[in-house]
């Protein structure tokens, strides 16, 4: 290992890129630490306390604490997830021909179809934060003491006016991480918010034991369970399907071309930590439309829908995460373009004619695939809360925060492999690449 980060340091591009994802990150962090003025943090905290396991403590913990501190980070960067959900699913719906239009310019369409993100990534975070604000002022705290000082028209202008301008930062600090550094910003920065959470989940956990509320085998079976799932998720986001391809000779002059064989890889969780992540983002959008009518018994029914222990909870994340995967997949993967693709360098799949056959026989199996991905992706999403409600086992980190930092750290070291191999480096692993496992799914005979 320290043979690879040192031959990071021997490259300056990457050296120059590492070094700025780090410094981004720590911009982020240090603005997810400054409160907004006029806040009783004393009373923000056992709020927080009191619905770590709720849709609330999720989102806490994707922000790295910085909602349960009230900062000027407080929306992290959910406003752009959701803004980034609607261009894709009007986009993919194929409802606004302009989007449809945009898409197929190549570059000059993405930068549009970016700007259009940032814009209704602005009207969502405006939005979002009013409603945040309400909350936080009109939330009820374990011992009676308001959370806000002076809820005034002032403190609500400036409060709503720095959060939605942190929002912005935000995002924009994410997308030059992503042009300049290394991984995906976004992701990033929903990761280094998880990972700020884990020496405090350790540390619980620690005292627990000592205070004899935690038996030493409970908490193996806790840390065999977490090495369990880890292990797990390496295994599937590193699982593809290898379909077939066989190239036909022709005869070009004197020289003969083709006849080789190759692979079309389909992932089997082609959408990573992306379904995740938008099916807790779009769950916070009703909790979040709910503030601005605290009184209302239909409200107060969406807030106790959103109780993470809920069976309708637990139920709706499911479907949501099984949606996106799928919905992914489509906005990503085209079968009639690989296939005409294929069919154009002279490619075929054995046993299956070139053309509309071949799309639908991939088609079918990133369909059966993609399915296996989601249910896997749904267990371990909800695995954990499930134990933490039957068996009263203090799973500090959900599979949902897990998922994430793991698919995020293999995204990261994909990426940095890839810096160090095209420059006749060895991998960044000691034994070379990160090896991708593949299945049979539906082979021809």
């Amino acid at each position: 290992m320290l043979k690879q980060l040192s031959d990071i340091s021997e490259l300056p591009e990457l050296r120059k890129r590492v070094l700025f994802t780090l410094l981004c990150l720590a911009v982020y962090r240090v603005g997810a630490a400054i409160p907004i003025p006029g806040i009783n943090g004393e009373a923000l905290r056992s709020i927080f306390q009191a619905q770590s396991s709720t849709l609330l403590g999720i989102l806490n913990i994707f922000s790295g604490g910085a909602l349960g501190q009230f900062s000027i980070f407080s929306m992290g960067v959910m406003p752009y997830i959701n803004a980034s959900i609607i261009v894709s699913l009007l986009q993919g719906a194929h409802v606004i021909p302009y989007l449809d239009r945009l898409h197929k310019e190549g570059e000059l369409g993405r930068r549009k179809l970016n700007q259009l993100t940032r814009y209704l990534t602005l009207f969502l975070a405006a939005f979002q934060s009013f409603g945040l604000t309400i909350m936080i002022t009109k939330m009820p705290t374990p011992g009676g003491v308001p959370v806000v000082n002076d809820p005034n028209t002032f403190f609500y202008m400036v409060t709503v006016l720095t959060l939605t301008t942190g929002t912005v930062f935000i995002m924009w600090l994410g997308e030059q991480m992503t042009e300049t550094g290394i991984g995906n910003g976004i992701s990033l920065i929903i990761f280094s918010g998880i990972v700020n959470s884990l020496p405090a989940g350790l540390l619980a956990v620690i005292q627990l034991i000592q205070a004899e509320e935690l038996g030493i085998l409970k908490a193996l079976l806790m840390a065999a369970f977490l090495v369990g799932v880890v292990l797990s998720v390496v295994w599937v986001e590193t699982a593809q399907r290898k379909i077939p391809v066989q190239y036909a000779k022709r005869v070009v002059g004197r020289k003969m071309f083709g006849g080789a064989q190759s692979f079309l890889p389909l992932k089997v969780n082609q959408s990573g930590v992306i379904a995740v992540i938008f099916a807790v983002s779009l769950l916070a959008v009703p909790m979040t439309i709910a503030q601005f009518m605290p009184e209302n018994s239909t409200a107060q029914a969406v807030v106790g829908f959103m109780n993470n222990g809920s069976w309708h909870y637990q139920v709706a994340y499911s479907l949501l995460i099984i949606f996106f995967c799928y919905f992914y997949n489509s906005v990503s993967i085209n079968p009639v373009d690989l296939a005409d693709n294929m069919k154009k360098s002279g490619g075929f799949v054995p046993g299956i004619r070139p053309g509309e056959p071949t799309a639908k026989y991939i088609e079918w199996v990133l369909e059966r695939i993609t399915l296996g991905g989601a249910l896997f992706v749904v267990a371990i999403a909800i695995l954990p809360d499930i134990l933490r409600q039957a068996y009263n086992m203090p799973f500090y980190f959900g599979g949902t925060a897990l998922l994430i930092v793991v698919g995020v750290a293999l995204d990261t070291m994909g990426q940095l492999e890839a810096h160090l191999i095209m420059r006749n480096y060895e991998g960044f692993l000691k034994k070379g690449r990160i090896r991708q496992r593949w299945f049979n799914v539906g082979a021809q005979s």
